[in-house]
């Protein structure tokens, strides 16, 4: 079953460039795994430096154990101490609907 995850990230001020490369390159790289649906990066519009991050796998169990011990996410995971105001707030979610602009109606 699908499973998704909303992260939500306070970075620390004058780090933002810093997190944006390393979160683009764990972006980058996730694309290519086969149990990885989507994700969607979103920005704060009243703070740059408030983001929200969802994605979406095949199957919780596979992002558990295989997933968040790829090698990619190794310096992006060093570094968030150091990025970050406080722990990211994660919360996981199960799609029960999904729609599309121009999607046909069923």
């Amino acid at each position: 079953m699908p499973v998704t995850y909303v992260i939500r990230f306070d970075i620390l001020p004058g780090q933002r460039d810093r997190f944006m490369a390393l979160l683009n390159g764990v972006l980058d790289a996730m694309r290519h795994e086969p149990m990885f649906h989507n994700a969607v990066l979103h920005a704060d519009p009243e703070n740059e430096d408030r983001m929200m991050l969802y994605e979406t796998w095949e199957d919780h169990q596979d992002v558990l154990d295989v997933q968040l011990q790829r090698p990619y996410r190794e310096a992006w995971h060093a570094s968030l101490a150091d990025l970050l105001a406080g722990p990211r707030d994660i919360s996981v979610w199960h799609p029960i609907r999904s729609d599309r602009s121009g999607q046909p109606r069923s």
